[in-house]
């Protein structure tokens, strides 16, 4: 029943990667009800949702060849403060990341609400400045090394951060912006997850479950993407986002 529940919120979580975004707040919550502890449920979402990481820059990858003198710089960023995200997670107890959770996820959720227009207005105020000056490229830098952070950290919502940096570094090709979200991503799992993996703070068995299934549902979901009504689907992640949010803060503080 265990392996069940895991596989189909994997699915579910994978399908709703590709069509939406906000598979955490799925795969996330379901690792804690198998009984896996919030800190190595946390690592372990992170472990799942690699695979898609790694596919999806690979997908996107003409979009990102066309900015590859990007790629060295903010890859050498993600590794870094990805590691100091992962870092972070694994000094606090599974008590103090309880009480940290359901303010993360509230995060995520109004990310995932406003990112769209967060985006819109950082493409406005970002857009077209190509000759900026070294202390706006030093904010930038600044900008995605918290990013990275909180990705390594907690790995809800780390997309519409990503994009809303990309939009400031003034990059307008949505295939370039996801494809380099993709990537940038890619590589604070890839280095959260050996942290993790050094320190034992996976569940590989019940990781690897949600794994298979976030990566089946991801592709097939991709494959059938024109059959499903994305603002349907969109409407009922924030829906559920926000009933997930409530159950976290009631059990972190009423009970």
């Amino acid at each position: 029943m265990t392996e069940l529940l895991l596989l189909i919120a994997g699915l579910l979580g994978g399908a709703v990667n590709s069509l939406a975004g906000g598979g955490s707040f799925i795969v996330f919550p379901a690792l804690l009800a198998v009984g896996v502890t919030p800190v190595i449920a946390n690592a372990s979402n992170t472990y799942a949702a690699l695979p898609g990481y790694v596919s999806g820059a690979a997908g996107y990858w003409s979009g990102i060849v066309a900015h590859k003198h990007r790629l060295v710089v903010y890859s050498i960023v993600a590794l870094i403060f990805g590691y100091v995200g992962a870092e972070l997670l694994l000094v606090v107890s599974n008590a103090q990341f309880s009480l940290v959770v359901p303010w993360l996820m509230l995060f995520a959720v109004v990310l995932f609400i406003f990112g769209n227009r967060i985006n819109a207005y950082a493409a406005r105020r970002g857009g077209g400045r190509r000759g900026m000056k070294l202390l706006g490229t030093l904010l930038l830098m600044v900008f995605l090394a918290l990013v990275c952070v909180y990705g390594g950290f907690f790995n809800a919502g780390l997309g519409f951060l990503t994009l809303a940096f990309l939009a400031t570094a003034g990059i307008s090709d949505i295939h370039a912006m996801n494809g380099l979200k993709m990537w940038i991503a890619a590589v604070v799992a890839v280095v959260a997850v050996g942290r993790f993996a050094l320190s034992g703070s996976i569940d590989w068995y019940h990781g690897s479950i949600a794994m298979v299934g976030v990566t089946v549902g991801a592709y097939v979901a991709a494959r059938n993407a024109h059959r499903f009504p994305r603002q349907a689907i969109r409407a009922g992640v924030i829906v559920y986002g926000i009933g997930m949010t409530a159950w976290f803060f009631w059990k972190a503080y009423f009970v």
